[in-house]
């Protein structure tokens, strides 16, 4: 199978066409074009990078812990300095793995980790003086690292992509990032299914509200009716589920987050109210969830 050549600003290959006279391309690459420097464009980024930070986060966190039980060493693994600085690794992974799928140049991935790394170091020293207790520098830390995330974006937001060669079933996996992300997140309930409280559910219709009020797209005819009506559907199934209670609510609780992931392939296959790749993750981690809740009523009697 051959190999494809994109650039930053997409998954897709770009099409092909006259080369720069000062910038010839090696053979059967495309052109690199240097990105809009836009506000929206900086966003995007700044969102791509919290993403990939959290996947590596789920991802890498579990295996810290498996190491850390099996090589004796969870007790230094838990105090909090070495936990901050666990985070900013995993963190960092994540977000370098991206970057450089995005095309980013090394020099702006080594600034972004150390947009990771440095609040967690400048916070140690006020911690390891006592000035600081543990929940202050990890809270601390995170928020220092949106301030100099930010400040490393806008600093090479105007940089020339360089050209990376991608197979193409990793730019198949890589349009797929909602799902991956979704089943990350969801791990824990694939490895450990359990039944979750009825009150999850209201978490259920509030994202499609809550992101349509901001991109307004709940304009439409019968847009908002169709939300309302949702959110009052699955507030009614909740409080059904709590008065049920026992194995009643539990299968309350698959059903309401099964329906749900039916509501994300409709959002999905319409393109309205939200993202397709919101509803594509939403619907893969609803569906998983509803599967394990299923799983915990049948293997716990």
């Amino acid at each position: 199978m051959g190999k494809t050549w994109t650039h930053t600003d997409t998954l897709a290959v770009p099409p092909t066409g006259p080369r720069p006279a000062d910038r010839p391309a090696p053979p059967g690459t495309s052109p690199a074009t240097v990105p809009a420097g836009g506000t929206r464009r900086l966003l995007r980024h700044l969102a791509e990078m919290a993403l990939a930070m959290v996947a590596g986060m789920l991802l890498l966190g579990p295996l810290w812990d498996a190491a850390g039980a099996a090589l004796g060493l969870a007790g230094p693994l838990g105090r909090p300095e070495v936990a901050a600085l666990v985070m900013a690794t995993d963190m960092t992974i994540g977000m370098t793995v991206w970057m450089r799928y995005r095309a980013h140049r090394w020099l702006a991935v080594g600034e972004m980790a150390a947009a990771m790394y440095v609040p967690f170091l400048l916070l140690l020293v006020p911690f390891r003086a006592g000035l600081l207790d543990g929940d202050a520098l990890l809270l601390g830390g995170h928020l220092l690292m949106v301030p100099a995330m930010v400040l490393v974006a806008v600093r090479h937001r105007h940089e020339t992509p360089v050209p990376v060669r991608r197979h193409p079933a990793v730019v198949a996996l890589a349009r797929r990032w909602p799902t991956g992300l979704a089943l990350l997140m969801a791990l824990d309930l694939v490895i450990d299914p359990k039944v979750l409280s009825p009150w999850t559910m209201l978490v259920l219709p509030g994202g499609y509200l809550v992101i349509g009020l901001v991109r307004g797209t709940l304009r439409g005819p019968g847009v908002l009716t169709t939300q309302l009506l949702g959110l009052a559907g699955w507030v009614a199934l909740t409080l059904v589920a709590v008065t049920a209670g026992g194995r009643t609510a539990a299968w309350l609780v698959a059903f309401g987050w099964l329906a749900h992931a039916g509501w994300d392939l409709v959002h999905h296959r319409s393109g309205r109210v939200v993202p397709r790749g919101y509803a594509e993750g939403c619907g893969v981690l609803d569906a998983v969830v509803g599967i394990a809740v299923i799983l915990a009523i049948l293997t716990t009697g």
